[in-house]
């Protein structure tokens, strides 16, 4: 491998220290229950979002002429073990750059609009706290050379993600949907861990040993057909549960409870892309597998498809746009599947973009249509598509209540997967319970208590 220019790994290392920086510097007066001013806030968080998006362009500029854009960047090792090495190892080529490049865009924007919209809120440190978290998060998934320490920024997203839907913690309800949330992508990081796991047992963990060495989209990798089709199920299974696509749909809606701000950069413009990224990094792996192509082709479709039904009957606009948002990047996956790789990933940023337009809009919007419906003096039309025309009434309401009730996936979730699972865990207990009062021949103090029934996500 050619060594790397001395500048291109200075710029780099800004790319990715720059959010490090960020979060020491607001996480650790936080922790020391100092508060810093909001002006000195916004102006850390200007810099700190100059500096990356400055330092991301320019290496994007200098990897242009490259035969073969491909920089590794390694730090260490998270672990070393005789057979094993977790690397710290990032990679900077044609699939990371822009997303970066993008994150720290929309980023800056919705950060610059929230040092208003948030001005003299009580949490206004934690929400940039937080905030610091999920660019950090961002930053080290797109850029991630191993499975390793892709999970660890996909840990980071997930984790600012729940505790910024759950941000006005006063009300009960932010909290609620922020832990099912939280629920939902531990199902999420699960797969993506036992991805990892499996990688490691066929004997790889770097990314450019198991997609190869060429530059994305251009490797072979360097695996089974077998194998490919289990470690792409399993991480399919993960990108479902961060992009909220089907059957894990249902708590998109819910995340509507953080502020406008992080439902913008979070479920409109970056999180909810993150499915689709993993998707695209290991698009040389998916070509290896006929089923695992059909299964992410079909997932999008059906995503998208259910993504407009539930779309059209939201009375509220953040919903509206979040289920907008994910039909365009059902889309996206099953574009991913039909083997597109340069068209994704366009669709990704212009996508992004334009979702964050609309949430920052959102506000202002419902004041405008209220200022115009006052101006001539009735409510504004509600116009049909050409399709309901073609639907029987009895249908439409059907679709209607379908629509209401998000598919009912809440629910079939809840009946049929979380209560058989808690129910199971619930006779587990009992058993050791028993066991330990015959062992010990008494009566544990938990034998004595008595719970209430857990029967879903919602009740915990």
């Amino acid at each position: 491998m050619p060594e790397i220019p001395q500048v291109m790994m200075v710029l780099g290392l800004c790319v990715i220290v720059a959010p490090v920086v960020l979060l020491g510097v607001l996480g650790v007066p936080a922790l020391l229950s100092h508060r810093l001013h909001e002006e000195s806030t916004n102006r850390l968080v200007q810099v700190t979002m100059l500096t990356g998006f400055v330092s991301s362009s320019l290496l994007f500029a200098l990897m242009l002429p490259m035969a073969n854009p491909h920089v590794p960047i390694e730090l260490g090792n998270w672990v070393k073990i005789p057979e094993y090495q977790f690397h710290i190892k990032f990679i900077f080529d044609r699939l990371s750059i822009p997303l970066v490049i993008l994150s720290y865009v929309l980023c800056g924007t919705i950060f610059a609009f929230a040092s208003r919209y948030m001005h003299r809120e009580p949490g206004y440190n934690r929400f940039f706290t937080l905030n610091g978290i999920f660019i950090l998060g961002m930053v080290t998934t797109s850029l991630a050379g191993t499975i390793e320490t892709l999970f660890v920024g996909w840990e980071l997203v997930g984790l600012s993600s729940a505790l910024l839907v759950a941000f006005f913690h006063e009300r009960s309800a932010p909290v609620r949907n922020g832990l099912r949330i939280w629920c939902v992508y531990r199902v999420s990081d699960a797969a993506l861990l036992i991805a990892a796991l499996t990688l490691h047992h066929f004997g790889h963990s770097d990314f450019d040993v198991v997609l190869g060495v060429e530059s994305w989209p251009f490797g072979k990798a360097a695996v089974s057909e077998h194998e490919a089709l289990v470690v792409g199920l399993l991480m399919l299974l993960a990108a479902a549960g961060k992009s909220a696509l089907v059957p894990f749909s249902g708590w998109l809606p819910r995340a509507m409870e953080g502020p406008t701000p992080s439902s913008a950069v979070f479920y409109g413009a970056l999180s909810i892309h993150l499915g689709a990224y993993l998707l695209l990094r290991i698009s040389p792996l998916l070509v290896l597998s006929s089923h695992l192509q059909n299964s992410v082709i079909l997932l999008g479709l059906v995503t998208a498809a259910f993504a407009t039904i539930m779309g059209r009957a939201q009375t509220d606009i953040k919903s509206a746009i979040c289920f907008a948002s994910l039909t365009q990047v059902g889309i996206i996956v099953a574009e991913i599947g039909w083997g597109l790789r340069f068209i994704p990933l366009i669709h990704i940023l212009g996508n992004g973009c334009l979702r964050t337009l609309q949430f920052v809009r959102a506000p202002t919007l419902l004041q405008d249509y209220k200022q115009l419906e006052n101006a001539i003096g009735d409510r504004l039309p509600r116009l049909s598509g050409l399709w309901e025309s073609f639907l029987p009434d009895v249908v439409r309401l059907w679709m209607y209540r379908f629509a209401i009730e998000r598919g009912y996936l809440d629910v079939i979730l809840d009946n049929w997967i979380v209560a058989p699972i808690l129910g199971l865990f619930r006779w587990c207990d009992g058993v050791e319970r028993r066991w330990t009062d015959l062992m010990t021949g008494g009566r544990s103090r938990e034998s004595d208590h008595v719970e209430e029934p857990i029967d879903s996500l919602d009740a915990l």
